[in-house]
């Protein structure tokens, strides 16, 4: 079923009016104000799909409530004031990207300016699965910080790139690929970044693997067939019928790339085709020919353009 868009946007200073929006957007309840000072809440939120990206801002008296955290995984980020919770008798301050707790917790806030991501839990496990190759993988997340500086970074630029040049931009996200991509992008990240039964298990696979130039073969082949469809890493092993750290190695080993990489370099050939066969007078332009092939960042597929094919795609455009 193709996603779409949803958008919303919302403020008030009724204290009644934002805690009912609390509640339904992020299952927080029995909340306690208090009694000094006033109350100021501004929410803004876009996704597609399993996806949400949420800017909350609440102001005014600190104030502590109960959520229940089943069913979503949701990372946050606290840009300013103060966010601090409890669960299982574990209290934790909240200062770069962390996992919020995936069970019923109790939290504090005052002054909150706070970035978050959710995605619906099962999605998350079922793209886990597709990426191990085994239906009956169980995802279980064992800590709450990503599991180095590094991974932090990673998954802090991540979300950025999505809330700052994908989401805002309505003429990108009408691209099926590019709304399929960034949903795979983010939870991939997720996946890579926060500690979990899914990198135990990745490790276990990468140690044991053994890999053939006949999967990557296969994989190649696939690649071409399905290039204008939603297809990731997990879609290409299943096809080479290797894991897909497995087919990473094999790749590596016999192309000098990944599975990823040969399939942007299949889609930077195919938005040469489609600029060599267009006629500029008709209105067609790099930009849409790039959004429909998947490329969302002008300055970026440029230069991979350029080093592809030797030249600017305005060029070819005009060619």
């Amino acid at each position: 079923m193709e996603q779409q868009m949803h958008r919303t946007a919302f403020t008030t200073r009724d204290p009644a009016e934002g805690l009912a929006v609390l509640d339904k957007v992020f299952a927080v309840r029995e909340v306690r104000r208090s009694p000094c000072g006033d109350f100021r809440m501004a929410l803004s939120s876009a996704g597609t799909g399993p996806l949400r990206h949420e800017h909350l801002r609440l102001g005014g008296s600190s104030a502590a409530g109960s959520t229940d955290g089943t069913g979503v995984v949701r990372v946050g980020h606290v840009r300013n004031g103060v966010l601090t919770a409890t669960s299982r008798g574990d209290r934790f301050a909240r200062r770069g990207p962390f996992l919020f707790p995936g069970r019923p917790f109790s939290s504090r806030w005052e002054d909150l300016d706070l970035v978050t991501v959710s995605l619906d839990r099962s999605a998350v496990e079922a793209h886990a699965r597709r990426l191990l190759a085994d239906e009956r993988f169980r995802l279980e997340f064992t800590g709450d910080r990503p599991i180095s500086s590094a991974m932090a970074r990673y998954w802090t630029a991540t979300v950025g790139h999505l809330g700052r040049d994908l989401l805002p931009h309505e003429e990108l996200m009408r691209a099926p690929l590019i709304r399929a991509e960034a949903v795979r992008c983010l939870t991939t990240a997720l996946l890579q970044t926060f500690p979990s039964s899914f990198l135990e298990r990745s490790r276990a696979d990468a140690d044991g693997s053994s890999a053939g130039a006949s999967g990557v073969r296969r994989a190649v082949a696939f690649i071409e067939v399905h290039l204008e469809e939603d297809i990731g890493l997990a879609e290409i092993a299943t096809a080479a019928r290797m894991s897909p750290r497995g087919l990473q190695t094999a790749f590596r080993r016999e192309l000098g790339t990944t599975p990823m990489g040969r399939l942007r370099d299949a889609r930077l050939d195919a938005v040469h085709r489609a600029l060599l066969a267009a006629d500029p007078g008709t209105g067609v332009t790099v930009e849409t020919v790039m959004a429909r092939w998947g490329f969302v960042h002008r300055g970026r597929f440029a230069a991979a353009y350029r080093e592809r094919h030797g030249q600017n795609p305005g060029t070819t455009l005009r060619a």
